[in-house]
């Protein structure tokens, strides 16, 4: 059925919210609901719409903002202290998965050929980027170290694939100069990327930074030509539009930036998905056969090729299983290769029917699995336990404590740095009585350099709080909020810790100020509310404004800021 541009997008949105109040009320994901209305009014549905190639050129915008968006609140050098890690990770999970899906879909696969079963290998070692990122950035688990890890390999994959791009054409007769060709173009747009945000931008942006309209459309003019740029060169436009985040993530203006964005790339991001529902085709039992065993074969390569190089460079059982989880889908740009190897005849429209269905079982399904990656976690770890593949608590960290320690930090975030911060500079003395519980290796290994006790572990679970000795401890402290509590919250911890040590003083947090008396019914010693205390301290700060000292209290601010060395910064 034909329509107006207008009219198509007034179909996907109505339909999109439609069946996403009612995913809603059903209690399933969002991502599910934008994928089962797009298939529904799509060509294979009821051909409410048949031209989709105007809805999927608008819903690239979606992803373009999305990424930006990402790109903006990377941490740089976190990402490039995980670079090590990262690095080894993404290799060793893009060439092994390429090369063991490719032997098995020439094997056994539905591949008539070697070379589609090159296409077909080396687009199911790709993962998709802006599902995985959603999700993680909706949970809140985008700035873990997990997280890190998984974007990091993610990025790399899109490096990957744009380079496997750049030479399709030539794969049957192969050539060296369109992969040098390919690289150097990813090398140009960093270089341009990187000196317009270290030249030019800062003044401009200083020059607009009271009309906060300019600025806002300076950063997505900045967002869009970087894309535009990496359009140009034949690259991924979501790469650059990524890549144009991260160059100006260091601006002050950036959280102003990504506030304003949120509602129209969420406007934009629901057509994309909307769109990829289009493409879904209509099932038939030989789809789903070859579906299920190229499913199979692609969640086995990254079990394969991510869990044993991140456990081998000693992450721990959560942060090698969670990229693990995150990372078993097909990516956006799988199709776009596959559609490439069609275009020149080296992949069959079965084939490609058969990776369109296999992305959309895999988009849900993952959903569910990253949702409930800690779920699976709890599971997974008794049989590597069975297997004697030993956690960090047995390898660099404390699993038994010699000697009982007075207080006990349970899990390790902000809140706690700039308590160990602040007991540093003190109550220096006071840092050996002190034993942190946490699964992060990394700060489990700073701590460590500081000479704080670290015991690792997950600090929902029973055994671990038993090994820590939380039962011989006089204070126990949480500044975790339920939101940072993987399959838990600080109720049901504070009704385990009360059972495991009755008389303990107990300080735990709380989000809302009706859950503070629930809290001391339970057994709270203490409940902390840090909003409470942000509170007062914007009060003074209106104060401070109101008599125009706020220049004297930014300076307290920045001598404050200077005196310390956090953890976590």
């Amino acid at each position: 059925m034909e329509h107006g541009l207008a009219t198509d997008i007034a179909i996907c949105i109505i339909a999109a919210w439609v069946v996403a109040v009612l995913s809603q009320i059903a209690r399933q994901p969002l991502l599910l609901a934008y994928l089962v209305a797009g298939f529904a009014i799509g060509p294979h549905g009821f051909k409410w719409i048949t031209n989709t190639h105007e809805i999927a050129t608008i819903s690239e915008i979606g992803l373009s903002l999305l990424l930006f968006m990402i790109g903006l609140e990377i941490d740089l050098k976190k990402m490039l202290s995980a670079g090590k890690v990262i690095t080894f990770t993404a290799l060793a999970q893009i060439v092994g998965c390429a090369m063991f899906c490719w032997l098995i879909f020439d094997l056994i696969g539905p591949a008539q050929t070697r070379l589609e079963a090159l296409y077909l290998g080396v687009a199911a070692a790709m993962s998709s980027t802006v599902i995985i990122v959603k999700i993680l950035y909706d949970k809140r688990e985008l700035e873990t170290l997990a997280g890190r890890i998984t974007l990091g390999v993610l990025v790399l994959q899109d490096v990957a694939t744009i380079l496997f791009l750049a030479v399709q054409p030539n794969l049957k007769n192969p050539a060296f100069i369109p992969l040098a060709h390919a690289f150097g173009s990813v090398v140009l747009l960093l270089v341009v990327g990187f000196l317009a945000s270290r030249f030019i931008l800062p003044p401009i942006f200083k020059m607009v930074a009271r009309l906060p309209e300019l600025v806002l459309v300076g950063a997505l003019a900045w967002c869009f030509a970087l894309a535009g740029f990496a359009d140009y060169l034949k690259l991924s436009p979501a790469m650059g539009a990524l890549f144009a985040g991260v160059m100006i993530s260091t601006f002050p203006y950036t959280l102003d930036v990504a506030a304003r964005v949120t509602s129209l790339r969420d406007f934009f991001v629901t057509l994309f998905f909307v769109s990829l529902g289009m493409a879904i085709p209509v099932p038939t039992w030989s789809y789903i056969l070859w579906m299920m065993f190229l499913c199979l074969v692609l969640i086995v390569s990254r079990f394969a090729t991510v869990f044993p190089v991140l456990y081998s460079l000693k992450q721990g059982y959560r942060t090698s299983l969670l990229p693990t989880i995150n990372l078993c889908q097909l990516s956006e740009l799988s199709l776009v290769l596959l559609t490439l190897g069609k275009e020149s005849g080296d992949v069959s429209d079965h084939t490609f029917g058969i990776a369109s269905f296999s992305f959309a079982f895999l988009a849900v399904g993952s959903t569910y699995a990253i949702l409930g990656n800690n779920f699976i976690l709890q599971k997974v770890v008794p049989w590597l336990n069975k297997m004697h593949l030993h956690d960090l608590d047995t390898v660099f960290f404390t699993k038994e404590v010699e000697k009982p320690k007075r207080i006990c930090l349970l899990g390790f975030s902000w809140t706690a740095s700039s308590l160990i911060a602040e007991i540093q500079r003190e109550q220096p003395a006071l840092l050996s009585e002190i034993i942190v519980v946490d699964f992060n290796p990394v700060v489990n290994e700073r701590l460590n350099q500081r000479g704080v006790r670290v015991a690792y572990g997950d600090i929902t679970q029973r055994d671990v709080l038993h090994h820590a000795g939380i039962s011989h401890v006089e204070i126990i402290i949480c500044s975790l909020p339920n939101t940072m509590l993987k399959g838990a919250n600080n109720l049901k911890l504070l009704r385990q810790l009360r059972e495991l040590n009755p008389d303990a003083k107990i300080i735990v947090h709380a989000e809302l100020l009706s859950d503070i008396p629930t809290l001391y019914e339970a057994g709270a010693s203490f409940v902390s509310a840090p909003r409470l205390l942000e509170a007062g301290d914007l009060l003074h700060v209106i104060e401070a404004a109101g008599k125009n000292l706020l220049e004297e209290k930014r300076t307290a601010q920045a001598e404050q800021l200077e005196a310390r060395n956090e953890v976590i910064a």
